[in-house]
């Protein structure tokens, strides 16, 4: 994974989440969460791919959770 501190909506995004390791995915939602903050603090409002990316991670790790 990347040392990236954000992941811009312009950037490749794992098409599949269920096999990334628990800290990779970690990583990811911690990427994207600062995306999102850096989107609504610059532009009012975040961007709807960030929003769907959040969304997936989330959706991702209510499945494991449900493991």
């Amino acid at each position: 994974m990347t040392d990236k501190l954000y992941l811009t909506p312009d950037e490749n995004f794992p098409e599949d989440l269920t096999g990334m390791a628990d800290q990779e995915l970690q990583v990811l939602d911690s990427q994207i969460q600062r995306q999102l903050d850096y989107e609504v603090a610059s532009d009012g409002e975040s961007n709807r791919e960030t929003e769907f990316r959040h969304y997936e991670i989330d959706g991702e790790f209510q499945t494991r959770d449900d493991r």
